[in-house]
């Protein structure tokens, strides 16, 4: 009998607190299907067209491309210039032509280093917050991103070097390789895991992004490279490189303060300063996790806060555009897993900070098609939230659950890890499983479909066709 009275207690269900501070914008949208399928044509077209023909057709792309980009050199450019407009609407088109006709890969390539690092030089005069200016910087950075990316999924049979350099910033703070790239002590390392809930973080925000996880590098004296981050299972923790590298990575993006910075004009070893700090503080108290994403309180943090925190206490307040999540099936899922900060710091808006400069990419042919699948079927899931499906969870575990939390609080008194993690409740893990499950449920039947689709069309589908195939297996779902 006293089992059963436990057991009932226990299926009590957690109450809902509110929403009380969700965003209030209006989450961006291409909204551009002409388009999409204007370029999967061209795509197609070229493939079937003779190679001189689309040679000349790339020649004069590139053309055009050099003149645009001599027009956003000048002083006193804006955001909304109509060149910025023009240079990523030949770029697409550049993409549909080299991915049929590869032998130029790597000019393509090239060029759009070259034409991010001036759109990167440009964005320091510019207002981030200011909607239009964001609007345009993110159609600049995803579009050339994901156009540079479907060359690179289309014409992987050819390989290619995972690691990409865009610029070199300049640092004087101690280095390592990783990846095949010099990072410096206070360079921001941005990645994607490979996750469900990695997905839900790179694509949950106003401006749907590739990356879902914020690192600090700190190297020392001796030339030890070491990465504090926060992780969901056990708060802030110190990686050795060795870690870090080891731990499954779909891409990574490596930032680095832009050496003008007044704040490194007077003190270039600011950001090992930075690093160093995040460090000590790791090694000096326990850090949980921070699943509220609430930036302004430190005796928690999730994983950009680790280095937001770090580079505000020595008076570098990065994140210079606040991120915004807004849309309703969005918030409602995050908020299912303790969200309740909607304004906050995303991992992949730091690439939007003019006051850092992207140093490098790296991504491979595999994770890179994994990458987009995964992002393909969470647009689709976070689709249907829009619609009111809610993150439900099977209730009769909920007391077995609860005990196994009980067990995993006494360990994380003693210092251990929970195979619950510190401060996600037993209704969340539930939740989380559900939801995991829901995710791998959608990908399997996809990726059916996107095999389907390479057979029948002897090319991978572009991202917008993987939405498509994505959004059938929903509905047949």
């Amino acid at each position: 009998m006293i089992l059963v009275i436990m057991y009932l207690l226990l299926l009590i269900p957690d109450s809902n607190k509110a929403v009380a501070n969700a965003a209030t914008h209006q989450p961006f949208a291409w909204r551009n299907d002409s388009l999409w399928n204007q370029l999967e044509k061209q795509f197609k077209n070229a493939k079937a067209e003779k190679k001189a023909s689309v040679d000349s057709g790339i020649y004069s792309l590139f053309v055009e491309e050099e003149r645009l980009f001599n027009k956003i050199q000048g002083p006193n450019i804006t955001a909304t210039d109509t060149s910025f407009k023009l240079i990523l609407n030949n770029f697409f088109s550049l993409a549909s032509l080299i991915a049929a006709q590869p032998q130029q890969r790597d000019s393509f390539i090239q060029y759009y280093c070259k034409v991010r690092n001036e759109i990167k030089w440009q964005s320091r005069h510019w207002d981030i917050n200011d909607r239009s200016v964001r609007n345009s910087l993110y159609q600049l950075f995803y579009g050339m991103r994901a156009a540079e990316e479907e060359v690179l999924l289309q014409t992987s049979s050819i390989p290619f070097n995972a690691a990409v350099r865009v610029t070199d910033e300049p640092s004087v703070t101690p280095s390592v390789m990783v990846f095949g790239i010099k990072v410096h002590s206070g360079d921001l390392l941005v990645s994607r895991g490979g996750a469900e809930v990695s997905a839900l973080i790179s694509r949950g925000n106003d401006y749907p992004a590739n990356f879902s996880h914020v690192a600090l590098i700190y190297v020392n004296d001796n030339k030890e490279a070491f990465l504090i981050e926060a992780h969901i299972e056990k708060g802030v923790a110190i990686s050795s490189l060795q870690q870090y590298i080891k731990d499954k990575k779909l891409r990574c993006m490596i930032l680095r303060p832009e050496v003008g910075l007044a704040k490194l004009q007077q003190d270039a070893m600011l950001p090992d300063k930075a690093a160093r700090l995040a460090y000590n503080e790791a090694l000096s108290r326990h850090i949980p996790y921070d699943f509220k994403m609430n930036f302004y309180d430190s005796t928690a943090m999730f994983c950009s806060e680790v280095a937001s925190y770090a580079y505000k206490k020595n008076g570098i307040g990065l994140w210079q555009g606040v991120s915004t999540i807004s849309s309703p099936g969005v918030v409602s899922w995050l908020h299912a897993f303790g969200v309740e900060n909607f304004v906050t710091q995303m991992p992949g808006d730091l690439e939007y900070d003019p006051q850092l400069s992207i140093v490098a990419e790296w991504r491979d042919p595999e994770t890179l098609f994994k990458d987009h699948v995964d992002n393909a079927v969470m647009d689709v899931l976070l689709e249907v939230a829009d619609k009111g499906k809610q993150i439900d969870y099977n209730i009769w575990q909920l007391p077995m659950v609860r005990v196994i939390k009980g067990w995993c609080m006494a360990k994380n008194y003693f210092g251990k890890t929970g195979i619950i993690p510190e401060g996600m409740s037993a209704t969340q893990a539930l939740k989380n499983q559900y939801f995991v499950a829901m995710h791998k449920s959608l990908k399997i039947k996809t990726a059916v479909k996107i095999q389907d689709f390479i057979k029948e069309n002897n090319y991978q589908p572009p991202y917008w066709q993987m939405i498509n195939l994505a959004r059938e297996a929903a509905l047949e779902n």
